[in-house]
Order: C-alpha cells, then structure tokens, then sequence
C-alpha cells in the first residue's frame, strides 16, 4: 500500500503534459540521450576513431548502421557524439541562463542609467541575427568547439535578460519587496532573497525550452566548419561530411536523426513544462 501511494504521489507531481503518449516518448528518448552521453563509451562497439572497418559500408553486418569514407563504425561515433553535443547544449544554457539573469536582475532592479546601458547592449546583440553573428564570432575566435560555445553564447544570454528584466521590474514595486527593504535589507540581499526565488522557476523553464536550440545551433556551427575539428565526433560535422559523398544515404541520415530527435524531446519537454507552470500562456 504504500509503495503504491508514493508511486501515486510522484505520477501525480508530475506535469499532465508529460503524462500524454508524446509527452512520455519525448521524455523517454531525452533520457535516453542522456544516459548514452554519461555511459556511451562504455557501451560503443568499436573505438569511435579507429579506421579499421571496410570504407562505406552500408549499415547491418559487422556495423549496425555502417561506416564512414574512413571505415569508422557510425554508431560508435553517434554515440560519442552524443556526449559532445549534448554536454555542451547543456553547458551553454547554463552559462546563457547565468549571465542573462544577472544582467536582467541588475537591469530591472536598479533601473535608470545601469537599465539604459545593459539595454542597450542586450539590444545591440539582438539587432543581429542570430546565427550571422554567431557564425561571425566563431569565425573571429577559430574553429573549435569552445570557442563555437563562446560564439553562441554571445547570442543566446539576451533573451535571458530581457524576460528577467520585465519579471523583475513587475516584481520591484510588489509588497513583500518593499517589507523587505524597510527591514533593511540591502539590495543585494533583497534580490538574493525577494527576486531571486521568485523568478528561478520561470527561467529554469525557459532553459529546459532551449536546450534543443542550444544543440541544434552548436551542431550548425560545426556542420558550417566552424565547430567541432576532424576526427572529434560531432553531429554536425558527421552531417557535413556526408554532404560529399551524398550517395551513402546512411552517413547523413543517422546523425540528422540524433539531432532531430534532440531538438524534438527537449523542445515538447520545455513546452510541456511551460505550459505546466504558467497555463494562462498555454491558453492565449
């Protein structure tokens, strides 16, 4: 009985949005991906850089989804890849969600010239477009996973402070904000204690929705040369490489699945998650 209870309880915190069929199966296989990025090199079949299978072999038989213009296995390389573009979709939308936060904290709560500069700054990111200036940046900095990391990170923190910024500048005129400062706090303390809490869910929504972009965007820059470097596994540069030799159908189609169904599960999870936690913008 009361297995069954805790059970109940933790299906009924769940959000009802997950708890559809595609709900379920967006989750299942964003799990999915993450537990091959933490145990992938344990599980891959070859070495994912060793050249030593026969060159375009199509998939079934001694590799379950063929071999590259290099003999390497394909599947080992996919699951590889997985740990590089997804650890670092992860890395970037922390490192997007902190600073974005901290600027539109300190834009909204301090207001008058700090607002003006930090506004303009974020409105002159934003006045590019996204993946110009990304590929810009990369370009500028060289072709590197890290510095494709920086690139997307100086177009993916300004929507971050934008939305923190108007939540905080509806959460500076509230009551409980006000108690606080006639109680002397500072105001870094009030909006380590007042604003803070109050805008972390709503961010950290926000963030689990970007996730899939964050890939997706990373995976460009490489497939564009401007990312992942030879032989590193990464998906889009798997995609890129495949362009060449167009024929071999499996070379671009299994790591475009991976990329796919990346974005697709983290983009219905960030809905679905959104949509659970502000359901007057889930019914405009």
């Amino acid at each position: 009985m009361g297995r069954h209870t805790i059970g109940r309880r933790f299906w009924r915190k769940i959000p009802r949005e997950l708890r559809t069929v595609l709900g379920g199966i967006a989750t299942v296989i964003a799990l999915g991906w993450l537990v091959l990025a933490v145990i992938g090199p344990a599980i891959t079949p070859y070495d994912p850089l060793a050249q030593t299978l026969p060159r375009f072999s199509p998939p079934g038989g001694i590799a379950w989804l063929g071999t590259d213009e290099l003999g390497r296995d394909l599947f080992s390389r996919i699951i590889a890849g997985a740990r590089v573009t997804i650890s670092l979709a992860l890395l970037l939308v922390v490192m997007s969600m902190l600073v974005g936060s901290v600027i539109g904290i300190l834009a909204g709560f301090f207001g008058r010239w700090v607002d003006e500069i930090l506004m303009r700054v974020t409105d002159l990111v934003l006045a590019f477009p996204t993946v110009i200036l990304a590929m810009v940046t990369a370009a500028a900095l060289g072709a590197s996973m890290f510095n494709a990391v920086i690139a997307a990170l100086v177009v993916s923190w300004p929507m971050y402070a934008r939305i923190v910024r108007s939540m905080v500048l509806s959460l500076r005129g509230s009551d409980f904000v006000a108690c606080g400062r006639l109680l002397g706090f500072s105001p870094w303390k009030s909006m380590r204690l007042d604003i803070l809490p109050n805008v972390a869910g709503p961010i950290l929504v926000l963030a689990s929705l970007d996730i899939g972009t964050a890939a997706l965007l990373l995976s460009g820059l490489s497939f564009l040369g401007l990312g992942a470097k030879p032989p590193t596994p990464e998906w889009g540069s798997m995609v890129s490489a495949a362009v060449a030799n167009f024929d071999r159908w499996w070379l671009g189609l299994f790591p475009g699945l991976a990329i796919l169904t990346v974005v697709i599960s983290f983009n219905f999870i960030g809905d679905a998650l959104r949509d659970a936690f502000d359901p007057e913008a889930a019914r405009a």
